[in-house]
């Protein structure tokens, strides 16, 4: 089974920037969507970005205009770049994929995902 696993995660101050990436270990599928999610203790799954597999893209209200979800297909790797950090950014951040992508109203459901990796902590302080 492919696995996922996340990097770049990391302590920043309020403005400051960062990017995870996540590499899959093998070939997810054609039809296949990525995403990003995130956890805070006590909290649900929070879907963040999504892209389907030809291109499209999705964000929560929370994000858009300061993540960038995109991926480079050459190196099985999901980017989320993350600019003008806030302190309610503060979580573990997962990657995630589905072989066969839902509907885009869904890509941000942690429900449409089977594969997740193991997350990387993103504190932001202020």
């Amino acid at each position: 089974q492919v696995q996922l696993v996340e990097a770049g995660g990391g302590a920043v101050q309020s403005g400051g920037s960062l990017r995870l990436s996540c590499v899959a270990s093998g070939s997810i599928g054609d039809n296949s969507c990525m995403a990003w999610f995130r956890q805070t203790p006590g909290k649900e799954r929070e879907g963040v970005a999504a892209i389907g597999f030809v291109g499209g893209t999705s964000y929560a209200d929370s994000v858009t205009g300061r993540f960038t979800i995109y991926k480079v297909k050459t190196k099985n790797t999901l980017y989320l770049q993350m600019n003008d950090l806030e302190p309610e950014d503060t979580a573990m951040y997962y990657c995630a994929a589905t072989a066969q992508c839902p509907w885009s109203d869904r890509w941000l459901l942690p429900k449409e995902y089977h594969l997740w990796g193991q997350g990387t902590q993103v504190t932001v302080s202020s």
